[in-house]
């Protein structure tokens, strides 16, 4: 290892096979929780509620999710892009640029119950092909469902499978 916080070109890649060997490419084996964050336009409105909220309007929403795993010998927990296709492929559909009220199941669009539903997709697609299996322990942790800047709801895991 050189000495941190110095300056210099780099002049050798390491090379696999060479420089460090396949079986160093793990460093541990803890579980490893990795995050990953989109964002949608939609539309809805709110039955049985008293405010502007009642009316059609729109938001900018904003998804994280959090998958925890144990690393597995390349030293990746959950790959980024993985996440990412689950997104784009089985949930993103419902929900960008969509009436909310007519894409989801029949429930009050409420930032409560969409992030329980968000929770429910990415838990289901984790536990299928061809997702089972890419990850050790793959699981969903938490997902945090931003409607506003500010205004955030969230389904975590000890509440979603235990109770």
């Amino acid at each position: 290892m050189r000495e941190p916080g110095t300056f210099r070109i780099v002049e050798h890649l390491q090379r696999i096979g060479e420089d460090i060997l396949p079986t160093q490419l793990r460093y541990h084996r803890k579980r490893v929780l990795v995050s990953k964050e989109f964002t949608f336009d939609a539309a809805h409105h709110l039955h049985c509620y008293e405010g502007k909220c009642k009316n059609l309007h729109g938001h900018t929403y904003k998804v994280i999710f959090g998958i925890s795993g144990y690393p597995g010998e390349t030293g990746l927990t959950v790959d980024f892009g993985h996440i990412k296709d689950i997104w784009k492929t089985q949930i993103e559909g419902y929900l960008d640029h969509q009436y909310l009220n007519e894409t989801l199941p029949l429930m009050n669009t409420t930032a409560e119950n969409m992030v329980v539903w968000l929770f429910e997709q990415m838990e289901n697609a984790l536990q299928t092909e061809p997702y089972a299996g890419l990850t050790d322990g793959g699981r969903t942790e938490f997902v945090r469902l931003f409607e506003t800047p500010t205004s955030y709801a969230e389904a975590r895991r000890e509440w979603m499978i235990d109770e």
